[in-house]
C-alpha cells in the first residue's frame, strides 16, 4: 500500500480512506470524472475500458486487464456529483454480484494541496471484512500513487 494513504474503520459498516495530492482540487476531481484521466491511474497502471456517464444518476462500468489475463469489472451509479467536491457514487464488483456498498468522495483543497476523503459504506459487517481482506486497500494505495504521479503531468 502507498505510504500516503491512511485506511481507517470508523464503524462496523465503513472504511475510510485518506490521501493528499499536490494538486489543485479541481484537478484532482478532474482526473475522477473522464475516462481519459481514469486509464491513466485507475487500474493500477493495467489497461482498463471505460464507460463514465459523470452526472448524478449517472453510471460507469471499467473493466481492468490483468497481466495474468483476467478481467475485473467494476460499475456503479453516481447518487450525487457536485463539482469540484463530492461524489458519491455505488461500487460493485461483478465478480460479487450483488454486494453493493456506497462510497462518498469529499475533496478538499489548502495551499494548493487536495485532500481526497473516502468513506465507503457496507450493508454488513462482513462484507466489509471480506472487502479489506480482499486487497482493496493495497489496490487504492496502488491506484493513488498512479494518481499522484499522473497528476504531475498534468499541472
Amino acid at each position: 500500500m502507498g505510504d500516503n494513504l491512511t485506511v481507517t474503520m470508523p464503524s462496523d459498516l465503513e472504511m475510510k480512506m485518506v490521501r493528499v495530492f499536490d494538486a489543485p482540487r479541481a484537478l484532482v476531481f478532474e482526473a475522477h470524472a473522464k475516462c481519459e484521466h481514469l486509464k491513466h491511474w485507475w487500474g493500477r497502471g493495467n489497461p482498463i475500458d471505460c464507460e463514465v456517464d459523470f452526472r448524478t444518476g449517472g453510471s460507469y462500468r471499467i473493466v481492468e486487464h490483468a497481466p495474468d489475463g483476467k478481467q475485473y469489472v467494476f460499475r456503479g451509479e453516481y447518487r450525487e456529483v457536485r463539482e469540484p467536491e463530492r461524489v458519491v457514487q455505488t461500487f460493485e464488483f461483478e465478480g460479487m454480484p450483488g454486494q453493493v456498498c456506497v462510497e462518498t468522495l469529499e475533496l478538499t483543497e489548502e495551499g494548493g494541496r487536495t485532500t481526497v476523503t473516502s468513506v465507503t459504506r457496507f450493508d454488513t459487517e462482513g462484507e466489509r471484512d471480506g472487502m479489506m481482506a480482499s486487497g482493496m486497500t493495497e489496490g487504492a494505495g496502488q491506484s493513488y500513487d498512479a494518481l499522484a504521479a499522473y497528476l504531475t503531468k498534468l499541472s
